[in-house]
């Protein structure tokens, strides 16, 4: 009788933490989201929207697929907010650039170092955008959100450009988006590509040398494409 006493005291004492962990999640909803957009970024990214399995996403966050479909609707909302999130912190963080407060020419080498190297930082959001290229951008063309977080983005080009121009640094003729696909054709490739290009090349891609020697080109090819004569 005693073993039956200790045994049910002890499936108590370890149940209490997990309803505790359970009601914290409950009474913070805010960070329940964030966390499972946090994992399921990882999934996503590794998986693909194909591969990816909801399961295991409950489980490495702790909570049920029923919650995550309370939160997302169903998989592809979920895979679509991931999608949203990642373009709002980049977008986030270019907006605190300041390019504003910088001559043109030294604006736009701090845009394209930046670019640069959050892409480098972030090879997630490398392969998250990869992934969505797969499904052709149908989840990214359905996304108001994300359309408007690029129109701030092509927007401080566009200013930064007009005062190029109007200080004969720039040369006239150019377009913004055109601009942005430079730097960011320049800047995604040495991550997306970095493991095929150094096979191929026998060069180490990854080594900090030679990403230190890449992020310079970078900046030099966007800044003599747009300098004017």
């Amino acid at each position: 009788m005693n073993e039956l006493v200790h045994s049910r005291v002890r499936r108590s004492a370890a149940a209490k933490p997990a309803a505790k962990a359970a009601a914290s999640r409950t009474n913070d909803p805010e960070r329940t989201r964030a966390n499972i957009l946090e994992v399921a970024a990882e999934e996503f990214a590794e998986k693909g929207l194909a591969g990816a399995r909801i399961d295991e996403i409950a489980a490495l966050t702790q909570t049920s697929k029923r919650m995550i479909y309370y939160y997302f609707g169903s998989k592809e909302g979920l895979y679509l907010a991931v999608l949203e999130e990642s373009y709002r912190q980049v977008r986030e963080i270019e907006a605190d650039l300041r390019l504003e407060d910088l001559e043109p020419e030294t604006a736009l080498r701090r845009l394209v170092a930046f670019t640069f190297d959050h892409h480098l930082q972030h090879e997630r959001f490398i392969r998250l955008v990869m992934s969505e290229n797969i499904h052709r951008g149908q989840y990214i063309a359905a996304s108001q959100r994300i359309q408007e977080l690029n129109v701030p983005a092509i927007a401080a080009i566009e200013r930064l450009y007009a005062r190029g121009l109007a200080s004969g640094v720039f040369r006239p003729g150019l377009d913004a988006v055109d601009i942005h696909a430079s730097i960011s054709a320049l800047s995604f490739f040495n991550v997306s590509n970095r493991h095929t290009f150094g096979a191929l090349f026998k060069l180490d891609t990854t080594s900090a040398a030679y990403m230190a020697h890449r992020r310079e080109s970078v900046i030099d090819m966007v800044v003599r494409f747009v300098s004017a004569p």
